[in-house]
C-alpha cells in the first residue's frame, strides 16, 4: 500500500488519512520486514530504529506503513512534525519554492525566505530586546554555533551544561551531553572546557528552585570560575534527560547570577519550541529571557532547518564568514518555516497544545494513582511524561518502561523512550491529533502497562 492508496476526509493539518488506529498485520509486517531486511544490509549499524515499520504516509495523528497499518502517532518525530506531517500550508510553500530554486547558498547569493525566518524568530523568541538570527541545519549545529557566539561574545572558553542534559551528537554537543549510552561512549575524546553541575530534578533531589541553583552556582564558581565562563546552556524542560520540569525558581536564579557575572544564558529550545509546551518557547512558562535562543526539530514541519537567535549585540560579536555552512537556511527549508511559523501563530497551536496537556496529564496521572511503579508524571502542555520505578525503592525501572513501549508499538501506538536511566515513556503527539486518537492511543498504553 502507498500513500496514493489511502483515501478519506482531510483530518487537521495532513494528507487524506482516516485517523484511526487500524491492524492489519503484525508489526512489522511483510513489506516492512523486507525494508527492514534492505536496511540492515545497506544502513550503517548504528543507526538504528525504534518502530520496525516501513512508513509510507502519515498525517493529522497516524503514521502509515507498508502493509497497511495505522499507527496512532505519540511521537512526533520526537517534536518534530508538531503542525502536523504533511500540512497542507507547508506542502504548498515547499512545492511552490521547489519549483523555483533548490539552492544557492544563502552565504553566496541570499534570498528573502532566509530573512523572513529571521524576521519571525526575532519576533517570536522571548524578550522585546533587538535580536538577530543565523540559521542552520539540526539542533546540534544549532548549540555548536551558539557557544561559538557567547565565546567571542565574551573573550571567554568555558561553559556549563548540567546533569541529565542532551544537546546533540555532534563532538562539542556530546560533550555538552550527560548520558553516555548510546549517545558518547566510544566516541571520545570530546571537546575541552566543558563543564556539568547538578540541574533541578524535584521529583528525585527534593530541592526547592533557589535551592538547586545556588548548589549549582557555587560548583560553578568554587570549581570554573564566572572570570572563565563563557556561557551556561540549559534546556528549560529537559528532552532526553526525562522530560524534567525544574522546580519554580531555579532558571530566574541561575539567569540572574548569569547577568551579573558576564555569562550568556543559552536556552536550548530545540525540542522545546514552537507550541509544544503550550507556549511558544518554554522559557517563557518560567519567566525567563535568554541571551541566546537555539531551536530546530518543529521549526519547519520536518524539514532540516535550525537556528540561533539573540541578542543582537551578542549575535554580531562574530566577524564576517565566522557563521555559516554551505546549506544553513536552505531556501525549501526556509519556505517550510515561514509557513510553519505562520500556523504556530496563526492557527491556534499553542491552545492546542494546551488542550493536549489537559487530556495526557490527568489521564496519566490517574493511571499513576493506580500504579505506584509511575513515581512521576511531569510536564507541560503536549509535553508530557511518565518516570516508571519499582513501587518499594523508588529505583529506575528500564526494564519495565521498555516492555510497556514494546507492548504499545505492537498494539499499533508509537511510543518514545527517554531519561538518563532509560526508565521514561515521553508523550509528544502532533498538535493536529484528534482528541478521540489520543485517549485511544493512552487506552492502548493502559493496556499495555497493565499487562506487564
Amino acid at each position: 500500500m502507498s500513500a496514493t492508496d489511502i483515501i478519506a476526509a482531510p483530518p487537521l493539518g495532513g494528507p487524506t488519512l482516516p485517523q484511526e488506529r487500524r491492524m492489519i498485520t503484525s508489526i512489522p509486517g511483510p513489506r516492512s520486514t523486507e525494508l527492514l531486511e534492505r536496511k540492515s544490509r545497506a544502513v550503517a549499524a548504528g543507526v538504528g530504529h525504534t518502530v520496525p515499520i516501513s512508513a509510507v504516509a502519515a498525517g493529522g495523528g497516524v503514521v502509515v506503513d507498508a502493509d497497511g497499518n495505522s499507527l496512532i502517532d505519540l511521537g512526533s518525530g520526537i517534536a518534530v512534525t508538531s503542525v502536523g506531517n504533511a500540512h497542507p500550508k507547508v506542502v504548498a510553500a515547499v512545492q511552490a519554492q521547489v519549483a523555483q530554486f533548490t539552492h544557492t547558498c544563502f552565504m553566496i547569493s541570499p534570498y528573502e525566505s532566509y530573512v523572513e525566518v529571521a524576521e519571525a524568530l526575532n519576533r517570536v523568541t522571548p524578550g522585546d530586546h533587538e535580536k538577530k538570527s543565523a540559521l542552520f541545519n539540526s539542533g546540534a549545529e544549532a548549540v555548536e554555533n551558539a557557544v561559538k557566539i557567547a565565546r567571542k561574545y565574551t573573550k571567554k572558553q568555558a561553559v556549563v551544561a548540567f546533569d541529565h542534559a542532551y544537546h546533540g551528537r555532534t563532538n562539542l554537543t556530546m560533550a555538552l551531553t550527560a548520558k553516555s549510552m548510546p549517545y558518547k561512549s566510544g566516541f571520545g575524546p570530546f571537546a575541552s572546557e566543558i563543564y556539568r553541575v547538578p540541574t533541578s530534578y524535584p521529583y528525585r533531589d527534593g530541592l526547592s528552585g533557589p535551592e538547586a541553583a545556588t548548589k549549582a552556582i557555587s560548583l560553578i564558581e568554587k570549581q570554573i570560575g564566572a572570570d572563565n565562563l563563557a556561557a551556561v546552556i540549559i534546556e528549560p524542560i529537559q528532552g532526553e534527560g526525562g522530560f524534567i520540569v525544574p522546580a519554580e525558581g531555579f532558571l530566574p536564579t541561575v539567569v540572574e547570577w548569569c547577568r551579573a557575572n558576564n555569562v550568556v544564558f543559552i536556552a536550548d529550545e530545540v525540542q522545546t519550541g514552537f507550541a509544544r509546551t503550550g507556549a511558544m518557547f518554554a522559557s517563557e512558562l518560567f519567566g525567563i529571557v535568554p541571551d541566546l535562543v537555539t531551536t530546530a526539530k518543529g521549526i519547519a514541519g520536518g524539514l532540516p532547518l535550525a537556528a540561533v537567535t539573540g541578542r543582537a549585540e551578542i549575535m554580531d560579536a562574530s566577524h564576517a564568514g565566522g557563521l555559516g555552512g554551505t546549506y544553513g537556511g536552505n531556501p525549501i527549508a526556509c519556505a517550510a518555516a515561514v509557513a510553519s511559523i505562520d500556523v504556530f501563530e496563526n492557527d491556534g497551536l499553542i491552545e492546542r497544545a494546551r488542550e493536549i496537556g489537559e487530556i495526557l496529564t490527568p489521564r496519566l496521572t490517574a493511571l499513576q494513582a493506580s500504579d505506584p511503579r509511575i513515581g512521576d508524571v511531569r510536564g507541560a502542555g503536549a509535553m508530557v511524561a511518565a518516570e516508571f520505578v519499582h513501587p518499594e525503592t523508588g529505583e529506575p525501572d528500564a526494564a519495565l518502561t521498555g516492555a510497556v513501549a514494546k507492548a504499545c508499538i505492537a498494539a499499533g501506538v508509537i511510543v518514545l523512550t527517554c531519561g538518563t536511566y532509560g526508565n521514561v515513556i515521553r508523550f509528544l503527539p502532533p498538535l493536529s491529533i484528534p482528541d478521540a486518537l489520543l485517549n485511544e492511543g493512552l487506552d492502548v498504553v493502559a493496556s499495555a502497562l497493565a499487562e506487564n
